[in-house]
């Protein structure tokens, strides 16, 4: 076998390969005599036709298979003697020949590009740092309360907060359209979960009061049809509750799963799911800067293959969220959104693969069963949920990763100036505003 590599560009090759005239006969030869004596041809004994008979009948079909086998052997032997790792299967060009020349071939592909990581020392980043306060507990105290209120008979004009019970009847040019009527719909005045002119058109009704409330509908309304239309709806409040602050009691600790210790309990609970959510938001605000900012002094010639892998996966994940065919991705939305977010993806993980590599990064399996077990604390039932992610390759290999992922990132502040920068809970987790 005798081959030859050229670069086309950047990251793209071609390996060219010719396997000898003898090499090729004596491996078809092989197989045609090994065929033979398994076969069962009609007119013969098993495993005794001559072997012209098996050549006439099987000669095209072994020679083929045998040509492909030689292929991707030869192949994997040129690619290993190279040193090279295509980031794609190849695509593999048959090269015309003479008469008794033998096989030759050229196979196309890109290489992962070199990474050299410099002047990491010149990269500042700022790094939040934050606590939770009492005041903090205090105001989410009280927004659970505001979440979870008593509702009572209202006699006042209605208010942001108030929950009403409505009929409606909606009409464009005077005529009734579909889907704008309806009777007992429960809403929460303030919650934005109608369209803007309708809500604002109950602020201050009462119960037994009807109103028409001219409404536009906005230009990006899901039906297209009554987009940007002026309509108009007659709306009955049939019923109006104002909503009551439940007391701080046993009921109420006992919903969020505190039953023993009271108020301070809660506080205790409530303090240390902030305190993990702070956690975690400044360490991802910081791992985001960090990759940032990485990327930015660290431009990376991007394979096509790897980019167009990366879509793919990006248009599938978008399908397992919508509950669609996974394999079926023009049911996807166009590639055109997911290509900024493809990029970054395969640049960053180019980028911590040298990391991973070069710092000799491993997965300690407590780490990785932490950090599963930290996941499934969101779930209702955690337990389920670790058996679930531990029982599932895709998603272990996913923890996997973020995992030496973020050993990186812990990896990469120890090269880069780290500035601390003090900041509130309010602030960092946006409550409150």
């Amino acid at each position: 076998m005798t081959d030859s590599i050229a670069a086309k560009g950047a990251l793209e090759r071609r390996l060219e390969v010719h396997i000898d005239h003898d090499t090729v006969e004596k491996a078809i030869d092989a197989r045609l005599k090994t065929f033979g004596r398994q076969a069962r041809l009609k007119g013969f004994r098993p495993g005794k036709a001559p072997l012209t008979v098996v050549k006439r009948q099987f000669g095209a079909q072994i020679r083929d298979e045998v040509v492909n086998e030689m292929v991707r052997e030869h192949l994997g032997t040129a690619l290993q003697e190279h040193q090279l790792a295509p980031v794609a299967n190849p695509q593999i060009e048959p090269l015309p020949t003479e008469n008794g020349a033998g096989l030759r071939f050229a196979a196309h592909f890109e290489v992962y590009p070199e990474i050299s990581l410099s002047g990491l020392s010149d990269i500042e980043v700022s790094r939040l740092t934050a606590d939770v306060g009492e005041a903090d507990v205090d105001a989410m105290i009280e927004t659970l309360r505001k979440q979870r209120p008593n509702y009572s008979t209202a006699t006042r004009p209605a208010v942001d907060g108030d929950r009403l019970t409505v009929s409606f009847e909606g009409r464009l040019d005077g005529v009734a359209f579909e889907g704008g009527t309806a009777e007992g719909v429960e809403i929460i005045l303030g919650a934005g979960r109608m369209i803007k002119d309708f809500e604002a058109g109950l602020q201050g009704m009462q119960a037994c009061e009807t109103k028409v409330v001219p409404v536009v509908f906005p230009a990006d309304y899901q039906k297209a049809e009554l987009a940007s239309q002026s309509t108009e709806f007659t709306i009955t409040v049939t019923a109006h509750e104002q909503a009551d602050l439940p007391a701080i009691d046993d009921e109420f600790c006992a919903v969020f799963g505190v039953t023993e210790g009271g108020l301070a309990g809660l506080r205790a609970e409530v303090a240390e799911n902030m305190r993990r959510e702070l956690t975690e938001n400044i360490r991802a605000k910081l791992k985001t800067q960090v990759l940032d900012k990485l990327l930015a002094s660290h431009p990376v010639e991007l394979p096509k293959a790897a980019v167009e892998s990366e879509l793919r996966q990006l248009q599938i994940e978008w399908l397992r969220r919508m509950g669609a065919d996974l394999n079926n991705l023009k049911q996807a939305p166009p590639r055109e959104p997911f290509e900024e977010n493809a990029k970054r993806r395969v640049a960053v993980g180019l980028l911590m693969g040298e990391i991973i590599r070069a710092q000799n990064l491993t997965v300690d399996a407590k780490a990785l069963d932490e950090r599963i077990e930290m996941a499934a604390i969101s779930y209702s039932d955690p337990e389920a949920a670790i058996a679930q992610i531990k029982a599932d390759e895709r998603l272990r290999s996913q923890f996997a990763g973020s995992l030496l992922e973020d050993q990186a990132v812990e990896w990469l502040l120890t090269q880069m100036k780290v500035i601390d920068q003090p900041a509130t809970f309010k602030e960092l987790m946006n409550f409150g505003a």
